[in-house]
Protein backbone atom coordinates (compact mmCIF):
# COMPACT_ATOMS: atom_id res chain seq x y z
CA UNK A 1 0.00 0.00 0.00
CA UNK A 2 1.59 3.31 -0.84
CA UNK A 3 1.68 6.31 1.50
CA UNK A 4 -0.97 7.86 -0.37
CA UNK A 5 -3.45 5.38 0.41
CA UNK A 6 -2.08 4.48 3.65
CA UNK A 7 -4.78 5.09 6.87
CA UNK A 8 -4.21 4.90 10.48
CA UNK A 9 -4.92 2.25 12.50
CA UNK A 10 -7.55 4.88 14.24
CA UNK A 11 -8.95 5.55 10.98
CA UNK A 12 -9.53 1.94 10.05
CA UNK A 13 -11.48 1.48 13.57
CA UNK A 14 -13.79 4.27 12.60
CA UNK A 15 -14.55 2.96 9.51
CA UNK A 16 -15.23 -0.38 10.82
CA UNK A 17 -18.22 1.12 12.94
CA UNK A 18 -19.08 3.06 10.72
CA UNK A 19 -20.02 0.20 8.23
CA UNK A 20 -21.46 -1.87 11.39
CA UNK A 21 -23.74 1.35 11.70
CA UNK A 22 -24.60 1.35 7.97
CA UNK A 23 -25.69 -1.79 8.23
CA UNK A 24 -24.18 -3.10 5.71
CA UNK A 25 -25.17 -0.68 2.98
CA UNK A 26 -21.65 -0.10 2.33
CA UNK A 27 -19.04 -2.62 2.67
CA UNK A 28 -16.09 -1.32 5.01
CA UNK A 29 -14.04 -1.71 1.65
CA UNK A 30 -15.64 0.57 0.11
CA UNK A 31 -15.82 3.64 2.82
CA UNK A 32 -12.74 5.77 1.94
CA UNK A 33 -11.42 7.85 4.61
CA UNK A 34 -12.69 11.13 2.24
CA UNK A 35 -16.05 10.17 1.57
CA UNK A 36 -18.61 12.30 2.80
CA UNK A 37 -20.32 10.22 5.73
CA UNK A 38 -24.12 12.06 5.16
CA UNK A 39 -23.98 13.08 1.27
CA UNK A 40 -22.26 9.94 0.38
CA UNK A 41 -22.45 7.21 2.19
CA UNK A 42 -25.93 7.77 3.24
CA UNK A 43 -25.62 8.06 7.26
CA UNK A 44 -28.71 9.23 8.45
CA UNK A 45 -29.66 11.77 11.81
CA UNK A 46 -30.34 8.14 13.65
CA UNK A 47 -27.53 6.69 12.55
CA UNK A 48 -25.52 9.19 13.21
CA UNK A 49 -26.54 9.32 16.99
CA UNK A 50 -26.03 5.52 16.62
CA UNK A 51 -22.61 6.18 15.32
CA UNK A 52 -21.17 8.77 17.38
CA UNK A 53 -22.57 5.88 20.82
CA UNK A 54 -20.40 3.30 19.03
CA UNK A 55 -17.32 5.79 18.86
CA UNK A 56 -17.47 6.39 22.32
CA UNK A 57 -17.60 2.68 23.29
CA UNK A 58 -14.56 1.42 20.68
CA UNK A 59 -12.25 4.41 21.73
CA UNK A 60 -13.70 4.67 25.48
CA UNK A 61 -14.22 8.18 25.22
CA UNK A 62 -17.13 10.67 26.26
CA UNK A 63 -17.42 13.45 23.24
CA UNK A 64 -19.17 16.52 23.83
CA UNK A 65 -22.53 16.53 21.90
CA UNK A 66 -22.88 20.09 22.29
CA UNK A 67 -19.88 21.26 19.90
CA UNK A 68 -20.81 18.24 17.48
CA UNK A 69 -22.55 19.08 13.95
CA UNK A 70 -22.73 17.30 10.75
CA UNK A 71 -20.00 19.18 9.79
CA UNK A 72 -17.55 16.78 11.87
CA UNK A 73 -19.22 13.67 9.93
CA UNK A 74 -18.09 15.01 6.65
CA UNK A 75 -15.19 12.28 6.29
CA UNK A 76 -13.77 9.66 8.54
CA UNK A 77 -10.22 11.65 8.36
CA UNK A 78 -11.85 14.96 9.36
CA UNK A 79 -13.93 13.29 12.17
CA UNK A 80 -10.66 11.10 13.48
CA UNK A 81 -8.67 14.64 13.36
CA UNK A 82 -11.55 16.69 14.78
CA UNK A 83 -13.70 14.83 17.05
CA UNK A 84 -11.39 12.21 18.25
CA UNK A 85 -8.36 14.40 18.68
CA UNK A 86 -5.66 12.09 16.58
CA UNK A 87 -3.40 13.01 14.42
CA UNK A 88 -4.03 11.87 10.96
CA UNK A 89 -1.31 11.77 7.58
CA UNK A 90 -2.51 14.42 4.75
CA UNK A 91 -3.57 12.85 1.67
Amino acid sequence: MSSATEITETEARVRTVLAEVLEGRVPVEEITVDADMVQELGLDSLQAIQFLLRIEDEFDVELDYESLSLDHLRSVRYFTAEVLGRPVREP
